[in-house]
């Protein structure tokens, strides 16, 4: 990490933090006042790495026998530095009997914080994407709604309800929170779902059929910005220029290149019809699923592939030299969606494999093997669709296994977008001599028809770059509006 001076007046100059953000490359550091300071991370210094037995977390991935033991006494079993509330962020709502975290009303407050409340629809400065990271103005809003002092609470967010959905939405949750700023100290991710917890970890006695407040009731009191907190973790966004940057030349597992990029989707997806593994469909021409019995299954008609295709895309298939690995395999459904042992996700993350015979494998849809998925150095990439599932895979990596990790917040359905092709309407999505074309840098399969692909809101096929959303984000810690404009600043120039 490197430190930024500000202005008296609390603006920083634009040319000054471009200038310290490529000297802090090399590790300089001031020291002085922290109220004067903004602290740039870079992937490894956001990333955590977790115990080996989960109760012995105090932040990052906490298990419920550690969140019961706060809230049945949080004066006095709050971790070291925490002088404020618990404040619980569920997603959903448990089953019956297992609805809430029970809140006491004075140090522990239980929320339903719905996952439509941690995406937003923004531009990089040339496609708008859905699902993206909230921008500042949206980020303070929830903290202002549900009056958390990110400087003195301990935030943790729950899936509610045990479900994959509701652990990609918890980890929305926690991306949120802490590409803007909120120290690891602050935040936690509770280690699955309530059904499972109500008997694991805690009893019926340790849940309320409602939550602190009902929608619309929420105290909306909250006086602690983002701005508050001097930290600049936008690294843990990967743009789709950094994307581009880091792809190899050719389609192949390259080792030694320092980054690994994961595909968090299903096989289907990643290979464009024609793979299956575990679980998936090998033959679209039948109705019904007929399921992959092995780890992995050929698929009886590839010509049939349009049913991998999501939000009415242009193509599928996966940019150059990733991997994939589905998100379902890190956590354990039979209890409540939690997170898998250490053990076996460091197995997984290493290149083994699962006790199914699942584990990482390349553009010939093999496996890896044992040592050539992630290497010690390596930053991961990690995306799917809209960047919920790799949520999953990301909190694993960055707060389990703490690697560095960042988010392709994008994901397939900003990249799949950025073609020379044809959508409903007639028209290319990008003309052929954009310099943002990601088809030119993927395997894919184009859609059999234009007629089913969705036009795209295109800002700018010829923009210099595609940083507005880290740009506006960090002029919104120094007081900007959070709406653009300002000089442009590099991504993350000091890498991974």
């Amino acid at each position: 990490m490197f430190k930024l001076p500000m202005t008296a007046g609390g603006k920083l100059l634009a040319a000054a933090w471009v200038a310290m953000m490529l000297a802090g490359c090399v590790g300089s550091e001031d020291t002085s006042s922290a109220a004067s300071q903004i602290t740039v991370n870079s992937a490894a210094g956001i990333a955590q790495e977790s115990a080996v037995n989960y109760d012995d977390n105090e932040n990052g991935l906490v298990s419920g026998a550690t969140l019961k033991r706060w809230k049945d006494d949080w004066t006095n079993e709050r971790p070291a530095g925490i002088t404020g509330k618990l404040v619980i962020l569920q997603v959903s709502a448990g089953p019956a009997g297992s609805e809430y975290i029970l809140p006491d009303g004075v140090n522990v407050f239980t929320y339903l914080a719905p996952s439509a409340e941690w995406t937003q629809t923004r531009s990089n400065g040339v496609i708008t994407t859905q699902s993206m990271v909230l921008d500042g103005p949206g980020v303070d809003a929830l903290l202002k709604l549900y009056n958390i002092d990110p400087t003195a609470d301990m935030i943790v967010c729950a899936q509610g309800t045990g479900s994959t959905g509701n652990a990609m939405a918890q980890g929305r949750c926690w991306y949120t929170l802490r590409y803007w700023g909120v120290d690891k100290a602050h935040l936690s991710v509770l280690n699955g779902g309530n059904q499972w917890l109500n008997g694991s970890s805690m009893a019926g006695g340790d849940f309320a059929a409602a939550p602190s407040a009902a929608d619309g009731s929420e105290p909306n009191t909250g006086t602690v910005s983002v701005r508050d907190l001097p930290v600049d973790n936008t690294a843990l966004q990967a743009t789709m220029q950094d994307m581009l940057a880091i792809l190899p030349g050719s389609d192949s597992n390259v080792t030694g290149d320092g980054v690994l990029i994961w595909d968090a989707r299903s096989l289907r997806q990643f290979a464009a019809g024609e793979k299956a593994e575990f679980g998936e469909d090998t033959d679209p021409d039948t109705a019904g699923t007929q399921a992959c019995a092995t780890a992995y299954c050929d698929v009886t008609n590839t010509a049939n592939y349009m049913g991998t295709f999501q939000n009415s895309g242009s193509r599928q298939g996966h940019p150059r030299g990733t991997l994939q690995l589905q998100y379902t395999r890190l956590l354990n459904s039979a209890e409540g969606y939690r997170y898998r042992d250490k053990s076996e996700l460091e197995n997984l993350l290493n290149g083994g494999t699962d006790a199914d015979g699942l584990g990482f494998v390349d553009a010939t849809y093999q496996l890896v093997g044992s040592g050539n998925a992630y290497r010690p150095g390596d930053t991961i990439y990690t995306y799917c669709e809209t960047t919920f599932r790799a949520m999953i895979t990301g909190v694993a990596s960055a707060i389990i296994l703490g690697k560095p990790t960042r988010f392709y917040d994008g994901a397939m359905v900003e990249w799949n977008s950025l073609s020379h092709l044809q959508d409903n309407t007639g028209n290319y999505i990008l003309p052929t001599d954009s310099p943002w074309r990601s088809d030119t840098k993927s395997f894919y399969r184009p859609a059999l028809s234009a007629g089913t692909v969705a036009t795209r809101t295109i800002d700018d096929a010829y923009a210099r770059n595609a940083l507005s959303i880290v740009v506006e984000d960090r002029a919104y810690k120094i007081g900007g509006s959070g709406g653009g404009g300002g000089s442009l600043l590099p991504s993350n120039p000091c890498g991974g």
